[in-house]
């Protein structure tokens, strides 16, 4: 079988594949880097699609405002223990601090 992805595809998983331990990405931060700015929402249809396919670390992608996504609460609470396990600090409010946490990464050439 042919699988036919997309450039904005394949950089997306490289970008995702490739947040270290301990450190966040936004997913619109995601969808810059892998040059369409305006594809946050496609980074995160990739992101529930693709993460078993690809063994993408899902839990170190969150929204804009720094905070965990998921709807429910026990996913919220999943998302939350693994990134407490790396070392990310979660706020009440399921708030990270990207000043701290955030990955400071500039291109995916650097990958």
């Amino acid at each position: 079988m042919i699988c036919i992805t997309s450039d904005f595809t394949r950089d997306v998983i490289k970008i995702i594949k490739n947040i270290p331990s301990g450190k966040v990405l936004t997913y619109g931060r995601i969808a810059k880097l892998a040059s369409n700015p305006q594809a946050a929402r496609q980074v995160s249809w990739l992101l529930h699609s693709s993460t078993k396919k690809y063994n993408l670390p899902w839990h170190r992608v969150i929204n804009s405002l720094g905070k965990i996504s998921m709807k429910s609460f026990d996913a919220r609470e999943y998302q939350k223990h693994l990134l407490e396990k790396e070392g990310v600090v979660i706020r009440d409010n399921y708030k990270i601090d990207l000043k701290e946490f955030l990955w400071d990464i500039e291109s995916i050439e650097h990958l």
